[in-house]
């Protein structure tokens, strides 16, 4: 290898790694999107799932539910 050929192959891998170094973050938050979305498609199938098995329940709140949202609308309006 000459001395030209030599010099042209570090700029090329230089070139290269600085390309590397740029395009590397997007890949990685590209990857961590899917992942969060993948994560969040399944939640939503399960909770998709869970309110078809609690539609045969009945619909009426608990004694301690509605007490719960009493307690709550008055401390908004104390405030």
């Amino acid at each position: 290898m000459t001395a030209a050929q030599t010099e042209a192959l570090t700029g090329m891998l230089t070139v290269l790694g600085i390309l590397v170094l740029l395009v590397l973050p997007s890949v990685v938050g590209i990857v961590r999107d899917r992942r969060i979305d993948r994560r969040i498609r399944e939640a939503q199938a399960r909770h998709e799932r869970s309110d078809q098995k609690s539609s045969s329940r009945s619909t009426a709140p608990s004694t301690a539910t509605w007490y719960a949202d009493g307690r709550r609308s008055k401390k908004l309006v104390s405030s």
